[in-house]
């Protein structure tokens, strides 16, 4: 979070990124914008990207001379109580008339430890001095303060969401403000694309689309490829439920990915590239062709930026929302005007993509981590995580935990400091319906799976996760209580697989649906003592045989689940 000089006016920035407008946070920015009006511009209001704790939106943070405050759960009712209370003027006219409150700088503690924080707590000032407001409005606004001391945002380590939630992502000006294109510009003129493949390798960067192989292997692999025409593809294709780590990405600094995009197509020769975005995501398509159009304006893209050698241009394209599609090749066939449906490998996309072209596909997070690794140095970045698993993940917690949002840690975190400390652990507490206590985290998705409770201290990073029979995925990470029957949840998330199952392989296409009526028996308490092997022999089958990894990693929720928690299956057999 920033803060403004002494004697600068005061800001508020509201989220208004898909997670807070769905709470009303247009609404209250519009309502916010109105009420600002009689400020005399002594205070601004801006819409910008994801403030992170998604589950307290609509979240607005106030920018006064004394630091930044944050507020959660706010109406467009409060709109006029919030501008009185950051309204620099407002402060200096009520402190000359000698009234005093201490609504602003010493709210009520609740039972939340993430709300409400006081300056006696923290050591920290409330902006503007909002204790000059008496009011019972200004009270309740009190205790809707956030305690940016609190491990939710003090444990995080923002490098791929630094910006968002900071800028206005409809403003190139401030993304510019912000070092926007000065790596872009930096390579161009001063790095050759071998140099910056060699950043990349020596950063030891993973692909956070979820298998996480070496981005420098892929770059070099496409650059290395027989002269010809050849493409950069951003896969924008979030489909995993309880994912939205890009999404916030696309919404809240739009200009960061088009960058690492272009730094990407340096460095590899190519001068063509696409973003394939799902229809689902209306908010993030609008915003990411309004900053390329912007970006084409300026000349940053469409021309030769800094060098003539360099043209480049882009296209977003919208996909349906298949599932299936964020896999490589079958993203490829959908950019082609084809039905998305996967292919053989190899080749692979690197060696021959789109139009049969070397074709570079690395996924939203990727990529908007490129600017970031340049500007620290790859010795620099790769001191960040783990020496396996460098850098830092942005991961999507939600589920039965008290603090739901993004969270960017260093790789290597362990699983309870995510899970327990930033996430503020389970939701069991005495009146909440359903709460109880952490049983497991489901991690990657449908392709992924259950870590017990008893396991929190692994570090989560590619190996040990995967030594556990989950998967690091594009992030998702979904808290489980002891509410939650484990058969049940995978035939949840086996439902998804067949739904989304493309049909192409008969592995994948008629056994994710013998898998769910499988699960079906369990969750019933009708299964037979039998269709606890068939269940396993069927998962080893889809698993071993189907063509892309949508097939393969279909049974990995029932594995993990099964290896954990088999006591819950056997429960699902009915008796003589």
């Amino acid at each position: 979070m920033i803060a403004l000089p002494p004697g600068s006016a005061s800001q508020l920035r509201c989220c208004h990124a898909s997670g807070c407008r769905s709470a009303g946070g247009e609404a209250l920015l519009q309502a916010l914008q109105e009420a600002a009006r009689d400020t005399g511009g002594t205070l601004t209001v801006k819409g910008v990207g994801c403030l992170r704790l998604c589950g307290r939106g609509p979240l607005v943070a106030w920018d006064g001379p004394g630091g930044t405050a944050l507020f959660g759960d706010l109406r467009p009712a409060q709109a006029g109580d919030l501008v009185r209370l950051a309204s620099p003027g407002d402060h200096e006219e009520r402190r000359r008339d000698g009234q005093g409150s201490q609504a602003g700088s010493q709210p009520a503690r609740g039972s939340d430890p993430i709300v409400p924080s006081t300056d006696q707590d923290t050591g920290s000032a409330a902006p503007g001095g909002a204790e000059a407001q008496p009011e019972a409005a200004m009270a309740a606004l009190a205790s809707q303060r956030l305690d940016l001391e609190q491990p939710f945002f003090a444990l995080q380590r923002p490098l791929v969401l630094e910006h968002c939630g900071l800028i206005d992502p409809d403003s190139l000006d401030e993304a510019l403000e912000r070092g926007a294109y000065a790596q872009l510009q930096r390579c161009l003129r001063e790095l050759s694309p071998e140099q910056v493949r060699a950043e990349i390798r020596l950063s030891g960067l993973r692909g956070r689309g979820g298998a996480g192989y070496p981005t420098g292997l892929k770059w070099d692999t496409v650059a290395l490829q027989p002269e010809g025409p050849r493409y950069v593809v951003c896969n924008a294709d979030e489909g995993d439920p309880g994912a939205f780590m890009n999404r916030s990405v696309l919404e809240g600094d739009p200009h960061r990915l088009l960058e690492g995009i272009a730094i990407a197509a340096y460095a590899v020769g190519a001068e063509r590239g696409y973003i394939y975005v799902r229809a689902e995501y209306p908010l993030a398509i609008a915003r990411m062709r309004r900053a390329l159009a912007q970006a084409r304006q300026r000349g940053l893209f469409g021309g030769a930026p800094g060098t003539a050698s360099f043209q480049f241009d882009l296209e977003v394209r919208v996909g349906a929302g298949a599932y299936v599609c964020g896999e490589e090749t079958a993203l490829l066939a959908s950019i082609q005007g084809r039905r998305g449906c996967p292919r053989p490998r190899p080749p692979f996309p690197a060696q021959s993509g789109l139009w049969g072209a070397p074709t570079l596909i690395n996924n939203v997070e990727t990529l908007a981590t490129v600017p970031v690794i340049l500007r620290m140095g790859s010795e620099a970045y790769a001191a960040i995580g783990t020496p396996t698993s460098p850098g830092t993940k942005v991961f999507a917690l939600s589920g039965a935990v008290r603090h739901t949002g993004l969270v960017e840690v260093p790789l290597g975190t362990a699983l309870r400091t995510i899970v327990e400390t930033i996430g503020g652990g389970s939701l069991e507490q005495p009146g909440v319906p359903g709460g109880g206590a952490l049983k497991a985290v489901q991690t990657g998705g449908p392709s992924g799976g259950c870590i017990p409770a008893d396991h929190l201290d692994t570090p989560v990073d590619y190996e040990s996760l995967r030594a556990l029979g989950a998967m690091m995925g594009s992030g998702g990470m979904v808290v489980v209580d002891t509410g939650t029957p484990m058969p049940l949840l995978a035939r949840h998330f086996m439902a998804f697989s067949v739904s989304e199952s493309c049909g192409k392989c008969v592995p994948c296409r008629a056994g994710t649906v013998q898998l769910a009526a499988l699960l079906d028996r369990f969750v019933e308490h009708r299964a037979e003592p039998a269709d606890l092997q068939r269940l396993e022999q069927l998962c080893a089958m889809v698993r071993d045989t189907s063509l892309c990894g949508l097939g393969q990693a279909a049974p990995s929720p029932v594995l993990s689940t099964l290896r954990w928690f088999r006591a819950e299956y056997e429960s699902g057999i009915a008796g003589p």
